[in-house]
């Protein structure tokens, strides 16, 4: 056994957090990577030593192993924790640090190949007897041998990047016309991202449950599974939300799964934590989907469940101890869930929002492995996804009811998330029931993104309050001798305040009557609400509303005001005293609508264009994302270039409305 003195973690955010501190519990020095766009970030003040490691971009910092594998000579590291996404399943990597004399907490490097390239690894668990979907594996990556292969395997069909994970670089095709097309999206995709264009083609099952089962070896030839894990809730085929146990597991089936996965990490010889991931059909069938070589971003409902540290157990295996855990020792106790809170809009189509936390607060009630904090910045340059929060109870119910309760006192204020989503899908019948699969997002909320619906009135009066009680406390501190018993009183009659309030696109306007202090009469046309302020803190508020009493947390900009209620989230902006709203550019400017890399402009100058058309394709946030002509027009200007950075707003191109259009607006 080799001991582990110095910890460096070659990763950022919430897991490189997380790492460290079972690191740190057992005595172990550790040390943080950063880029420059991380400089300030929790991970590297919480290290006992951190070094730069490049430019913010992933592929002049995080992705660099040279000056990795020098980070840790230069503070004197015996291993290194990959934590997941970056180096984590790179063999060269992890060759690289058996090279420098370097432990790597993660499996050999022939592990790590192996499974790293879904079609060898599919190829290998065909060889082993491991249940595997149909499709097409081949070394021929020719597009008319995969275009005539995939109308042997017939459609639906998913195109997949062999490389990789995390749902880039995979298409579902439903009519074999679109398989070439597919196929160029999916290698593009691919290729930007993990820079290996090649695919394989396999059946879709439709409707499937994802169930994965958490395996564990050591060097000594002993190889365990911790139970499963069901992943089924997913959008664009990454997880929002996990659970352990799977809600329709047996006895009978979670035996031979998990058989079928420790068979699979000992055809490759597997060393440390690995997850192998299958299909379920609605018959119970079930299917090897591919393995990840590497600690899993859902690995704490496993630790829920089983009460095994799984961090502190890849650093005993990395050390070459033995597991200590024989699979009669496995015991899962009650339930566990975690959802993923996103930096992103749920309403856009998921996509990824950024920009400066002007507040993090989380719920007491619930784990919370995050990477974030209050002053701190959502940044273009890595994955949208910025904490974890996990629940734990005697039953399946019992943990949802938690998480729900827990997601209602959790506020990320700044970029937009997708926490009212999570509070709202934990809620549907489907998942109540334990019935979710992979289609449960379109089937609930359609395509194209959720929309929750309108705002009760309700909570327009909660803001109008909170805005309200914060002016009076503002122009408070600026009078000299008023007694704080004097606000809301007035010897002339009732007081009354009136804001302009814009929600996106709406606005309206409030009016907030005081009847007395604290008690309020908020009106807006004929809708109306009763609001008695109980109390107020710097960022939280206990009001009640119609005799309901609702807690409220805020943030305040003085012009913005940001809240999160029980259920929903409300960000308004006070226009009052404005004398109209500021045009953001309408549907004939396209810009930019985050930070990142302008792969390709589709259309040229002078060409027509007609609303819901491909316009352009941008990298951002480790997805492609798909800029659509919001009119229908003429192409007038291209003012941005393919192939390069380009920021938020940034404009790419103008468009130039039809005449029927510009006479209607």
């Amino acid at each position: 056994m080799t001991r582990i003195n110095t910890l460096l973690v070659a990763n950022r955010g919430e897991i490189a957090c997380r790492v460290m501190r079972t690191a740190k519990a057992q005595g172990m020095r550790t040390v943080a990577v950063y880029s420059d766009a991380d400089a300030r970030a929790p991970h590297v003040q919480m290290a006992d030593d951190a070094v730069r490691i490049g430019p913010a971009p992933v592929n002049e910092s995080y992705l660099l192993v040279d000056r990795i594998i020098q980070a840790a000579k230069d503070t004197g590291a015996d291993a290194i924790h990959p934590g997941y996404g970056f180096l984590s399943e790179n063999a060269a990597f992890s060759k690289a640090c058996a090279d420098a004399g370097i432990i790597f907490v993660g499996p050999p490097e022939k592990a790590i190949d192996v499974m790293g390239d879904k079609a060898r690894s599919k190829r290998a668990m065909i060889a082993a007897g491991v249940p595997c979907v149909p499709g097409y594996q081949g070394d021929d990556q020719a597009d008319d041998i995969l275009i005539a292969e995939a109308k042997k395997i017939g459609v639906p069909l998913m195109v997949k990047a062999a490389a990789g994970g995390g749902g880039r670089g995979m298409r579902l095709v439903h009519d074999l016309e679109n398989v070439a097309n597919a196929i160029k999206l999916a290698r593009s995709e691919a290729e930007n991202a993990f820079g290996n264009g090649e695919l394989i083609l396999e059946k879709a099952i439709i409707k499937p449950r994802h169930v994965e089962i958490q395996v564990f070896a050591d060097s000594h030839g002993n190889t365990i599974h911790l139970g499963e894990r069901d992943c089924s809730v997913q959008r664009r085929h990454q997880k929002v939300i996990e659970e352990a146990p799977c809600p329709v597991m047996t006895p009978e089936l979670r035996e031979q799964m998990g058989a079928a996965a420790v068979e699979a990490a000992r055809a490759v010889d597997y060393i440390g934590a690995g997850t192998v991931e299958f299909l379920l059909d609605q018959s119970g069938s079930f299917y090897f989907l591919e393995m990840n070589t590497r600690l899993q971003v859902e690995h704490p409902v496993t630790e829920e469940v089983t009460g095994v540290d799984l961090v502190a157990l890849q650093l005993k295996v990395a050390s070459g101890d033995l597991l200590g855990l024989e699979q009669e020792d496995i015991t899962l106790t009650g339930h566990a869930m975690e959802v993923r809170l996103y930096a992103e809009d749920p309403a856009d189509d998921f996509l990824p929002s950024t920009g400066p936390v002007h507040l993090w607060k989380p719920s007491d009630l619930s784990r919370v492995d995050s990477g974030i904090e209050t002053g701190g910045e959502v940044s273009p340059f890595y994955d949208s996804m910025v904490a974890k929060i996990i629940t734990h109870g005697a039953t399946r119910d019992e943990a949802r009811r938690r998480m729900i309760k827990a997601l209602s006192e959790t506020a990320l204020f700044g970029p937009k998330t997708n926490r009212d989503f999570l509070i709202d899908a934990l809620d549907k019948p489907d998942f109540v029931k334990g019935e979710a699969t992979t289609a449960f997002i379109a089937e609930n909320y359609g395509e194209g993104g959720v929309d929750l619906g309108a705002h009760d009135f309700a909570a327009y009066a909660i803001a109008a309050v909170i805005h309200h009680k914060l002016r009076q406390q503002a122009a408070h501190h600026l009078a000299l001798n008023v007694n704080p018993e004097m606000l809301d009183w007035s010897n002339t009659g009732a007081l009354e305040t009136v804001a302009q309030y814009a929600d996106g696109e709406d606005a309206q306007t409030i009016h907030v009557h005081v009847d007395k202090p604290g008690h309020y009469r908020v009106s807006c046309g004929e809708e109306g609400a009763q609001v008695e302020l109980i109390s107020i803190t710097a960022d939280h508020a206990k009001l009640r509303v119609d005799g309901r009493t609702v807690d409220a947390i805020y943030y305040d900009d003085h012009r913005t005001l940001y809240l999160a209620l029980p259920t929903r989230s409300l960000t308004v902006t006070d226009l009052t005293g404005l004398s109209a709203m500021e045009d953001a550019g309408g549907g004939g400017t396209v810009v930019a609508p985050m930070h990142g890399l302008l792969l390709e402009i589709l259309v040229k100058a002078g060409a027509r264009v007609a609303k819901g058309d491909k316009l352009a394709v941008l990298e951002a946030m480790k997805m492609q994302h798909e800029i659509l002509a919001e009119i229908d027009g003429t192409v007038e200007t291209i003012a941005a270039t393919a192939g390069k950075q380009i920021a938020a707003d940034d404009l790419i191109l103008e468009i130039v409305a039809d005449e029927a259009e510009e006479t209607e607006s």
